[in-house]
């Protein structure tokens, strides 16, 4: 019987090394980020590196966010243990079961069929039994469990489709980074009050861009 490598040393240094020292002081989601096993959603030939500080190659163009800028924008979202979270673009669902562990229910949607699959697996070897996954568009959110209290975008996008806006709940927050390419981009929160939404500036971010939310076509006259 082959040995089973132990992570959990990796997680800690990744905790102590990368997330705390990064301005993340919510013991909730350190404490989440410390009980996910990070190398569960990693390809098996990547599980090695599975907790350095970059984005981690999943395959066809997509990648794993980089630990801390997911735990800055985990933090900046807010989440609390009555929320309903959607998770867009999930990947391998990483992101969906450190959420997991602070909401109440995670409604994961992700359009690539393999890393769905993939996801499918490493959520249940997670535990991450509130965690519903979906398959379908990403940029179209999951309309049918709206509203949600927080919407992460797992991934860059040049901008945010008004169809996940109208997804949030009143008071709801959306975080992501928004980034024209794939030069620096700019971590971002939107908010909705009293059905109207806006949005500032958190923290420069360089994050993989996540297919299908490239910008509009502009009007040509």
């Amino acid at each position: 019987m082959a040995a089973t490598t132990d992570y959990s040393d990796a997680r800690v240094n990744m905790v102590e090394g990368q997330i705390r020292p990064n301005k993340v002081t919510d013991l909730r989601l350190v404490d989440a980020f410390l009980d996910v096993p990070r190398e569960l959603f990693v390809p098996r030939t990547l599980r090695g590196i599975a907790y350095v500080d970059e984005g981690i190659p999943l395959g066809d163009g997509r990648y794993l966010m980089e630990p801390m800028v997911l735990a800055r924008l985990l933090q900046e979202a807010g989440i609390g243990a009555h929320d309903i979270v959607l998770d867009v673009g999930c990947g391998t669902g990483y992101a969906a079961a450190v959420i997991g562990r602070l909401a109440a229910t995670v409604v994961a949607v992700e359009g690539d069929a393999a890393l769905a699959a993939t996801a499918a697996r490493a959520l249940r070897e997670a535990g991450a039994d509130n965690v519903l996954l979906m398959q379908g568009p990403p940029e179209q959110g999951w309309p049918a469990q709206q509203p949600y209290d927080v919407i992460l975008i797992d991934g860059a996008v040049a901008e945010v489709p008004e169809a996940l806006l109208d997804q949030l709940a009143e008071g709801g927050r959306l975080v992501t980074v928004v980034a024209a390419s794939e030069r620096l981009g700019e971590a971002r929160i939107y908010q909705k009050i009293a059905g109207i939404v806006s949005s500032r500036p958190l923290f420069d971010a360089t994050v993989h861009p996540l297919p299908g939310f490239g910008t509009k076509p502009a009007f040509q006259f």
